[in-house]
């Protein structure tokens, strides 16, 4: 009411002030022109006159000029321009008095004239539109505030009024918010008059069957939620407005979700056949077990339409299945490939050894081929069944101080007829702080026999292979350093896979099965320690283990 009072009046209110100021301005001018007579100097008149209204005086003769003025004086007021031409003026001079208003070229401002017609000449009174604008506000500010003095004895009177009468309203819209935003607990007072106590009265049943079946549904949907979580499969429920309602920890793991819920489809992954079988079910279609990659993950994909609208999508992880198929056809095909070149030759050699016209010379050396790749055979057999040994468990290292000098001497022995018939220097570089290796004695020999084996394979005549121990932060390094020819950069990644070889015909030759170094790998890893390979073509390898100490060595 108090807006509307304003702006009804406020035009009105503003006329009313501005046609008070210009009567009052003209009642001075009045006076100011009956007060102009000869005797009198005009410009000492306007002065006067000026500091007693507050207002400026203009005094303007006949002909137009200014010849008195309350805010120029001397050669100001001789510099002003002719004011016959002033709208105010003319009207005056028409009908006896003109006003205006409009911008005043002396002063630059706003201003509103007043001029009345005087025996010798015009007599014009000005103020600046702030003036009236102020007299406007104030006036319009008691409005206002008588307003809101109003409004607020009105809404006091109205609260005291509705107190009384709407108590039991209230109380029953508050027990209704409260059990709207689940605060069960909450229950209505039933003691209220006629139609509101029996309101009172169903709101009270009402909340309780409530209570009893919001309990129930959420004890349903904890073991529900429960369900979902803890199944190995990814749950995505989208709603028919094509929002992700609710996902499992396994869905954001497969698809790599991390926003809460509910999102857009447009931050599930932008793979076309994961689009497809959602548009699909978001039709009424179901796919059924659709295989898709994304990345390096292969899943699963099953959609299903919901009955009211939306879908729901079944992620399978088919990674770990397809990369054992995948190790298992790799493996198959590396065995059988390792086996065939002995098995070829010791098949053929024996089908000669039964023609009886071969000389004996040539039956012994017949026989000492089929021994070798007979030995060949059975070694990779060993090593296979060492391999599945340490994959599945079934070894565990036993711990104990072992000197590194001891074990690298027993090694150079067992392998030093090789070393001596190719001229290669066998050494040892071991520092004062890692003379003692904390690892299992049979498994840390085997680690050394095959990288000095290894070495030995790869290293020409007159080369040098070192053993070398360094105290490091996590434990002793060892490293076994060779002067061979060295793997190229492209190969170092995998030099630790099962039947790998940077150059596999002259493994072959020099009899190694490709299994080595991924024993030494897998003996490494028992014990909690890693391994990794340096190499330069035509210089040399260098493979560094790092055996923990003894209590990380425990620990693992």
């Amino acid at each position: 009411m108090v807006i509307a009072v304003v702006l009804i009046i406020d035009r009105q209110l503003h006329s009313n002030i501005t046609e008070q100021t210009r009567h009052d301005l003209a009642g001075e001018a009045r006076l100011i022109s009956l007060q102009w007579q000869a005797a009198i100097n005009p410009d000492s008149l306007a002065d006067a006159a000026g500091v007693a209204t507050g207002h400026r005086i203009t005094l303007i003769d006949s002909t137009g000029h200014v010849v008195g003025d309350s805010e120029f004086d001397g050669p100001a007021l001789q510099a002003l321009e002719n004011h016959s031409t002033r709208p105010e003026v003319i009207v005056a001079r028409d009908s006896g008095m003109g006003s205006t208003l409009r911008m005043s070229p002396s002063t630059g401002e706003e201003r509103l004239y007043v001029a009345v017609r005087a025996p010798r000449g015009v007599a014009r009174v000005s103020v600046t539109t702030r003036v009236v604008e102020d007299l406007f506000d104030r006036a319009r500010n008691g409005v206002l505030t008588a307003g809101v003095i109003s409004f607020f004895l009105a809404a006091l009177l109205a609260a005291l009024f509705s107190r009384s009468i709407s108590r039991p309203i209230t109380d029953l819209r508050d027990v209704a918010r409260s059990l709207a935003a689940g605060e069960r607990r909450r229950h209505p007072p039933l003691a209220a008059p006629g139609e509101v106590g029996d309101l009172a009265d169903a709101i009270y049943r009402m909340s309780e069957q409530l209570e009893l079946r919001l309990s129930a549904l959420g004890a349903e949907q904890a073991v529900q939620s429960a369900l979902v979580e803890t199944m190995n499969e990814g749950v995505v429920a989208i709603s028919a407005a094509q929002e992700v309602l609710r996902i499992n920890d396994t869905g954001r793991r497969l698809l790599s979700i991390d926003r809460r819920v509910p999102f857009g489809l447009e931050f599930l992954p932008r793979d076309s056949d994961l689009r497809g079988a959602i548009h699909l079910a978001l039709k009424g279609t179901a796919t059924q077990h659709e295989e898709i990659t994304l990345g390096d993950t292969t899943l699963s994909l099953t959609a299903r339409p919901l009955a009211h609208g939306g879908a729901v999508l079944a992620l399978f992880d088919l990674t770990p299945i397809r990369k054992l198929e995948a190790v298992r056809r790799d493996f198959v095909a590396n065995v059988s490939h390792e086996l065939r070149t002995p098995l070829t030759i010791v098949g053929g050699f024996a089908e000669t050894l039964q023609d009886p016209d071969i000389p004996a010379d040539k039956r012994s050396d017949f026989a000492r081929t089929i021994l070798s790749n007979t030995q060949r055979m059975q070694r990779i057999v060993d090593e296979l069944l060492d391999l599945s040994r340490i994959e599945t468990g079934n070894w565990q290292p036993l711990p104990q101080p072992v000197r590194v000098a001891d074990l690298a001497r027993e090694v150079f022995e067992r392998l030093g007829g090789t070393a001596k018939s190719k001229r290669v220097l066998l050494q040892t570089d071991i520092q004062s702080d890692a003379e003692v290796i904390y690892a299992d004695r049979t498994a840390l020999e085997q680690i050394l026999v095959n990288l000095v084996e290894n070495s030995l394979r790869h290293t020409g005549d007159r080369g040098r292979i070192t053993i070398e121990a360094a105290r490091q932060r996590r434990g002793v390094e060892l490293v076994v350093r060779d002067s061979g020819s060295g793997i190229p950069p492209e190969h170092l990644p995998r030099i630790f896979e099962r039947f790998y070889r940077a150059d596999s015909g002259r493994s072959r030759e020099a009899g190694g099965t490709g299994l080595g170094l991924a024993i030494v790998k897998h003996l490494v890893e028992a014990h909690g320690g890693t391994v990794s390979a340096e190499s330069i073509v035509g210089t040399g390898t260098t493979i560094r283990v790092i055996f923990p100490d003894s209590v990380s060595a425990n620990q693992s």
